[in-house]
């Protein structure tokens, strides 16, 4: 389902991207997309069972931010997050979006705030490294924070959304957003994703929990 699914939102979509794409070269200099390493699983067959790999890959997004943003601002803010250092309610930021970051240009801003930026991954989701449903990748310097019981996360191939940007996305404290994957690889079935995916589309519309 994935990948035809996919190559259906890729047809569909390319004027969009494209416009996207101009768009981000106009209003900052810079690359249109941005990379970065994320942790997650992917299927092999051994001894007629399979076995999920954790592996890390490369995220694709549509850049959101200057182009020489310093990486360690955000790494600072998800050690403090994942140790429950963040208060969500305040102006110190949110999960992934920090709140007026200086670093986010104007037209990131829209992307964000209407997650067009994630829309990239569907290459992600093509070349098997993630689903358009499952747990979120993570950072690889995120995962370095965990304790042992937040591995269970990493159970299921990542996806570009799930139970978390359905039900808060930046405004769920991180140990809330743990249990709403791994709620996910427990219950995971096509049933679950077909609904998840529908409704992504009011989450995304209303701006819920976004930046």
């Amino acid at each position: 389902m994935d990948v035809a699914l996919t190559l259906l939102l890729l047809v569909c979509l390319w004027p969009v991207l494209l416009l996207i794409a101009v768009c981000i070269k106009l209003d900052s200099s810079g690359p249109v997309l941005f990379t970065q390493r994320r942790v997650g699983v992917r299927p092999r067959f051994c001894c007629g069972h399979v076995v999920w790999d954790v592996r890390e890959f490369l995220v694709y997004k549509f850049r959101s931010m200057v182009d020489d943003a310093d990486p360690a601002v955000h790494q600072e803010y998800i050690k403090a997050f994942v140790e429950g250092r963040v208060d969500l309610a305040s102006d110190s930021g949110s999960r992934f979006k920090l709140t007026h970051d200086r670093r986010v240009t104007r037209f990131g801003r829209l992307l964000r705030r209407t997650s067009l930026d994630e829309l990239p991954q569907l290459v992600n989701v093509l070349k098997g490294e993630m689903s358009l449903v499952g747990p979120r990748p993570v950072p690889t310097y995120e995962v370095s924070e965990y304790e042992e019981r937040h591995y269970e996360r990493l159970a299921a191939l990542p996806g570009i959304t799930g139970i978390w940007q359905v039900r808060g996305r930046c405004q769920v404290p991180f140990e809330q957003m743990v249990q709403m994957d791994i709620e996910y690889v427990h219950t995971r079935s096509t049933w679950l994703d077909i609904r998840l995916l529908l409704l992504t589309v009011p989450a995304v519309l209303s701006g819920r929990g976004a930046e």
